[in-house]
């Protein structure tokens, strides 16, 4: 059997220091022989070369360590919002986190967006508050801020001795030999048993209220917070003593015998090939086992089960439930994949952020192309949130991202890995289009023979937000049902350009019409006639554009309150009554996504730095044409009939 496990996830908002304390973690538990630097380019968590390069994290790296006889996988993410994807993929394998801030720049913009996400999934939290030592650090400010704006459910552990310099150090104020009131105060709002003892002012042993703290973080009413600096190796030890003492063991069911992992990142290795990355759930795997992927409806062998140490694996033979490893032998599965099959521990994928950005990409050598699509293809099946999208026909190569700082990021990976200078179009923001009204979508697909599909759709506009609605009203011996069914497996496709360009979306779509023929109907005649029947509605209704929107949060000087809000109304933004408090200014409001994409940057030069925004998709309104862009139609589209049927022949040269 193997040790006692804690799936750890470790994340923050860039710059927090999160990876300097895994390189503490990884030193202290004998993983490596010096503590990497991320200034010197020399981490072992961050080992890809644009990581060392740019001193961050764009890509999630699991490292497993065995801290006092426990086994320790921890998931060390991104902190950087463009790289949310892979911070969403995580949460749906960790059993806990710690959540790191520092004690100078205090709750961040990021830093919220992670913590939503953690509360949705409620996962059990620590929070380390780290840089202790740096000049302008305040940790009774922070814990302040992360009562006001995170959660009050915390009980601080520790408080900060000579904060601010490199005398800095932590005093702990939860013992045997200490227990500070307001701690005991904190454990009691989340115990009745410890709140009678309280109010009868009588003496509460430390073990009991010790145990008592351990139950309400475990089931993440309550959440620890702990300091102290990586920089100068400070309050790490303690942290991994707390990691093993109060967090979690993984859940897994002991009386399923059968598998249920899910597969949650792909990395391409130059020695070891594809690895999937897979947290099992019931069940076991062993070398050379033959596993079921449900998604893909396939078996495939698994090759070589790892544990993974930054970009080093080491062939484990085995694993059980409750671990995550890295397989190889996976050809063709895929991230969210699952293998063996489905189980109740396995939770919902929860988002954090949204692509609302579309870049071409182009080779700088054309001799490059084919090589370039290769390596976006690779690229996105690490990342699916890429959503790539490659248009043989017209060479085009087009992927979604989540700000600029990933357009360098994928521009640097494409030159050192696969040898490839690409240059990136202007990125443009993703639209979408809805029916301007109800109309007809009608297509009849008669000829040339063998062929028959008749197809008529009512299309209606329907409620922001509400996607795509569809039914038929058709009776089955007009259009035979497996005929019926091709038709609604293909709306989606339909609908992912519209006559601007971009994916139609709000609507309602109903079969209420067509025909079939006995001897000349085949499946693919209705995947080919619903998308002209359904463009050929659009384009009689017409459509409304459909702007991305962000809803924004800001706090700064108050001094500041003209100059932002006047920002805002330029960005044809809205807002709400400010909050004023102690020369402070809280404004909320929405704001579009064309106009905003350098307002952060903006608002941080107006403010010195001291202003901080906190963003988050809010959805996409109607928009007027004059103030958004219309985009080719990538590829044929079905409007260009004959085209279009002669390339689904396969007769178009």
């Amino acid at each position: 059997m193997h040790k006692e496990i804690r799936n750890i996830g470790i994340f923050a908002h860039v710059d927090a220091g999160k990876t300097s304390i895994t390189e503490n973690m990884l030193f202290l538990a004998g993983k490596t022989k010096f503590i990497g630097s991320v200034d010197d380019g020399n981490t072992h968590s961050d080992f890809l070369e644009i990581e060392k390069q740019r001193g961050i994290s764009v890509r999630s790296s699991l490292t497993s360590f065995v801290w006092k006889d426990v086994k320790i996988n921890l998931v060390d993410t991104p902190g950087h919002v463009d790289f949310s994807a892979d911070v969403e993929r995580v949460l749906q394998v960790i059993d806990s986190a710690v959540l790191v801030i520092s004690a100078v720049e205090g709750v961040q913009s990021h830093t919220e967006s992670i913590w939503t996400a953690l509360k949705k999934r409620n996962l059990p939290t620590i929070f380390f508050i780290n840089k202790i030592d740096r000049i302008g650090a305040d940790v009774e400010r922070v814990i302040n801020e992360i009562s006001k704006e995170l959660t009050t459910d915390i009980v601080p552990l520790q408080s900060a001795i000579n904060e601010g310099n490199d005398q800095a150090n932590i005093d702990f104020v939860f013992s045997d030999n200490q227990i500070a009131e307001t701690t005991v105060e904190n454990i009691a709002n989340h115990s009745d048993e410890v709140l009678e003892l309280f109010l009868a002012e009588e003496e509460i042993e430390f073990s009991f209220l010790d145990n008592v703290l351990k139950d309400k973080i475990q089931d993440a009413s309550l959440h620890p917070i702990l300091i102290g600096s990586a920089k100068n190796q400070i309050g790490i030890d303690f942290l991994l003593n707390t990691l093993i003492k109060y967090l979690p063991k993984p859940k897994f069911d002991e009386t399923q015998q059968s598998l249920s992992a899910l597969i949650y990142g792909i990395h391409h290795d130059p020695k070891h090939g594809k690895i999937a990355f897979t947290r099992l759930y019931a069940g076991s795997i062993e070398n050379r086992s033959i596993v079921k992927n449900i998604n893909q409806n396939i078996e495939e062998k698994a090759t070589g089960i790892y544990s993974s140490f930054s970009s080093k694996f080491e062939n484990i033979g085995q694993v059980s439930a409750g671990d995550i490893v890295g397989i190889c032998g996976l050809t063709d599965s895929q991230i969210g994949d699952i293998l063996g099959s489905q189980n109740k521990n396995i939770p919902p994928y929860i988002k954090i952020h949204q692509s609302l950005l579309t870049v071409e990409v182009k080779a700088e050598q054309e001799k490059d192309y084919p090589k370039l699509g290769a390596a976006l293809q690779e690229l996105s099946v690490e990342d699916p949130a890429l959503e790539f999208d490659w248009d043989r026909e017209e060479r085009h190569l087009f992927i979604k991202i989540m700000g600029l700082i990933q357009i360098e990021v994928i521009e640097q990976i494409l030159l050192q890995r696969f040898g490839i200078k690409a240059l990136f179009e202007d990125p443009a923001v993703i639209y979408k289009e809805t029916p301007s009204g109800k109309g007809i979508g009608f297509e009849s697909y008669t000829m040339p023979k063998p062929c028959w599909a008749v197809v008529q759709f009512l299309i209606e506009p329907g409620e922001r937000g509400s996607g795509v609605q569809y039914e038929s009203k058709v009776r089955t011996s007009d259009i035979h049902q497996k005929y019926q069914n091709e038709v609604e497996r293909t709306i989606g496709l339909a609908l992912k350009q519209g006559i601007k360009g971009w994916e139609v979306t709000d609507l309602k779509i109903t079969l209420i019409g067509g025909e079939d023929h006995n001897m000349h109907s085949r499946p693919g005649n209705f995947i080919l006639a619903t998308p002209m029947g359904i463009m050929n509605g659009l384009q009689d209704i017409g459509t409304d554009f459909l702007e991305p929107l962000i809803s924004f949060r800001i706090n700064a000087q108050e001094s500041l309150l003209g100059k932002i809000t006047s920002s805002i109304i330029q960005m044809r933004g809205t807002f709400e009554s400010p909050e004023i408090m102690n020369d402070k200014i809280t404004i909320s409001g929405v704001l579009p996504v064309a106009t905003s994409l350098n307002f952060p940057v903006q608002l941080a030069s107006m403010s010195g730095g001291m202003a901080k925004i906190n963003t988050a998709f809010y959805g996409y309104q109607k928009c007027d044409s004059a103030l958004c862009k219309e985009r080719p139609f990538i590829g044929i589209s079905p409007l260009d009939r004959s085209k279009y049927i002669l390339k689904a022949r396969k007769a178009l040269q």
